[in-house]
C-alpha cells in the first residue's frame, strides 16, 4: 500500500517539475522593438575613419583630443598635448584644460545640448563627440574621456573610441547614465567654418567669444561670418 501511494506522488511532483523547466527550455529571445522614428535621424551611424589613439589608463584625456585634432587633419600626438594640458586636480579643470589646448589650434569648442539625441545628430552629420563620463556605481571609478562615433538605435548601443578599445560598444542607458555623473560634458571641435547640425546661434556665438580671448581672432570673426552666412 505504501508503494502504491508513492507512486502517484513521485509521478505528479515529476510532473510539476518538468512543467517549470520546459518553458523555460523552449522561450526564445525577446524580440527587439523598432525605435520611435525620429525626424532627420537615421537608426545607425558609425563613424568608422575617426582616429584612435590607444589609452594605457584613465582618464585618457590626451588621448582623446589628440584623436578630435587630428580628426580636423592637425597632425598631433598625444604626447604632443599632454604638455599642454598639465596636470588639472579637478574634472572641471580637466575640461577647461583640454578646450583651452584645443583653442590654441584655432577650433572652436561648441558644447552639445545634454540629451543623447543631441549627440546622435552630430554624429549623424559626421562629427565625433568628445566625452566625459565614468563607468561603475556613482562613487567607484574614475572619469574617463572618448569620442562618441557612432550609435545603434534597434539594439540601444553607442560606439566609443575608449580607453584601450577602438570600438568600445555599450548600452545606450548605461552610457547615458554614465555621462550624467562627468555633468554631461560633451563638445565639438569645430573648424570656424564648419556649422554643427541643429546649431544653435548663442552657443556658437559663445564659443567664438571664447576663441577670441585665446588670440584667436581672425578664426573667432571667420566663425561669426559663417553663422551669418547660413
Amino acid at each position: 500500500m505504501p508503494f502504491t501511494l508513492a507512486r502517484p506522488v513521485f509521478t505528479l511532483c515529476l510532473a510539476l517539475v518538468l512543467g517549470f523547466m520546459l518553458p523555460g527550455c523552449s522561450s526564445k529571445p525577446p524580440r527587439l522593438v523598432p525605435p520611435t522614428p525620429i525626424a532627420g535621424l537615421p537608426d545607425k551611424v558609425e563613424l568608422g575613419g575617426v582616429p584612435f589613439y590607444r589609452s594605457v589608463q584613465p582618464p585618457g584625456a590626451a588621448e582623446a583630443l589628440a584623436a578630435a585634432l587630428r580628426q580636423q587633419n592637425i597632425a598631433v600626438t598625444p604626447g604632443m598635448v599632454e604638455a599642454a594640458l598639465g596636470k588639472p586636480t579637478s574634472q572641471g579643470g580637466m575640461n577647461e584644460a583640454m578646450a583651452e589646448a584645443a583653442r590654441q589650434y584655432g577650433l572652436l569648442v561648441y558644447p552639445v545640448e545634454p540629451s543623447l539625441e543631441a549627440l546622435m545628430f552630430q554624429v549623424a552629420a559626421g562629427y565625433p563627440v568628445m566625452v566625459a563620463y565614468r563607468p561603475g556605481p556613482m562613487f567607484i571609478g574614475e572619469a574617463r574621456y572618448a569620442l562618441l562615433v557612432g550609435f545603434d538605435r534597434f539594439h540601444k548601443e553607442v560606439v566609443l573610441r575608449a580607453g584601450q578599445q577602438r570600438r568600445l560598444r555599450l548600452d545606450a542607458g548605461d552610457f547615458t547614465s554614465a555621462w550624467r555623473r562627468e555633468g554631461n560634458w560633451a563638445v565639438l571641435l569645430q573648424q570656424p567654418t564648419q556649422l554643427p547640425a541643429r546649431v544653435d546661434e548663442q552657443r556658437w556665438r559663445d564659443a567664438a567669444a571664447r576663441l577670441a580671448q585665446a588670440g584667436q581672432e581672425q578664426a573667432a570673426a571667420k566663425a561669426i561670418a559663417t553663422l551669418q552666412r547660413r
